[in-house]
């Protein structure tokens, strides 16, 4: 059913004007004569009887109207709600963050989202390591603040908002634990530990290489699912963790150095939603959360991080990304 037809033929019975329907519905007099014509020959009978002076709804005509009238609005005030619902920026957004770095930004465009939309709710958690994501494809996250690379399908990514450089934490008695720095060729050295789970291949190559740039094979110690798990294997002697200049901030730990990495490819993170699941919510939070990371940029290093054990201090640092632009929009938006 062409829904031309109907709207002419409900305006029509209520204007019982040709002139009048054809202005309300910003069409020509022909053309709404046209519709009804159309919907009359669907129908097989006359709806309307027409006259030079009037035209009335024939006893069809007021059963047709009497019954798709209600119909037809609910139709129309169901569409309204929902676009009234899509264009909200109301009720909570849950997201997700797969660093305590990631989770600081969160927090923070969380706490400028609050206070100049209180009318939306950010309920944050941590995105397992072990599932990157998972938890977003399932919906239990909107959004997630996520480490890259990430080529995912199904999932939309934004513009990288921050970098960071690199360490490796090792024990505190291994040899490269007394270094000011090591290259990416000196991870041939020690094992790293690896990463169990739904993980990509990509992001595994990307965060624990096999290789050196070089091509010298990398030794792959035991597999972990947390970071926690991670580095008390460190401590313990069982491998190397490669990771991002904020782990000393907020991993500090006794018998855990971390050494920074000369070299190779910075880590980056940027927003990921699901290709089917924007909305103005969503396209709000990416936006304030590129205001904030150029305000963490602009404030510098949140701290300078220092090691644990012995050695000289481990410095990081973090930046925003400029490379692309500032403005981004959420899938549908």
């Amino acid at each position: 059913m062409d829904q031309n037809e109907l709207r002419s033929f409900l305006v029509l019975s209520e204007e019982l004007h040709f002139g009048r329907t054809a202005d309300r519905l910003h069409l020509s007099r022909a053309r709404v004569s046209q519709l009804i014509q159309r919907l009359e020959r669907r129908v097989g009978a006359p709806l309307f009887t027409r006259t030079s002076r009037r035209v009335a709804l024939t006893e069809l005509g007021v059963r047709l109207r009497d019954d798709l009238e209600p119909h037809y609005l609910g139709l129309q005030e169901a569409l309204a709600r929902a676009v009234s619902a899509g264009r909200s920026i109301g009720g909570t957004l849950f997201v997700g963050f797969s660093t305590p770095l990631a989770g600081e930004m969160v927090m923070r465009t969380a706490g400028r989202l609050r206070a100049g939309h209180p009318e939306l709710t950010v309920e944050v958690c941590e995105v397992p390591l072990s599932d990157p994501y998972g938890m977003l494809r399932r919906g239990e996250y909107d959004l997630q603040l996520t480490d890259f690379p990430a080529r995912e399908a199904d999932l939309t990514r934004g513009p990288t908002l921050l970098t960071e450089s690199r360490v490796l934490a090792v024990a505190s008695g291994h040899p490269l634990a007394g270094r000011r720095s090591v290259t990416l060729e000196e991870l041939a050295r020690v094992p790293l530990l690896t990463v169990e789970g739904s993980v990509p291949e990509y992001w595994k190559e990307h965060h624990r290489p096999t290789h050196t740039p070089g091509g010298l094979p990398i030794e792959q110690g035991p597999a972990v699912t947390n970071i926690q798990e991670a580095l008390t294997l460190v401590a313990g002697g069982q491998g190397a963790l490669l990771a991002g200049a904020h782990m000393p901030l907020y991993h500090g730990r006794p018998g855990v150095v971390y050494v920074p990495v000369e070299g190779g490819e910075p880590l980056g993170y940027g927003l990921m939603w699901r290709s089917d699941g924007g909305s103005r919510a969503i396209e709000l939070f990416a936006h304030t959360a590129h205001e904030v990371a150029r305000a963490m940029t602009r404030a510098g290093s949140p701290s300078q991080p220092a090691r644990s054990g012995t050695g000289p201090e481990a410095t990081g640092s973090f930046q925003a990304d400029r490379s692309r632009s500032v403005t981004h929009r959420a899938p549908g938006a």
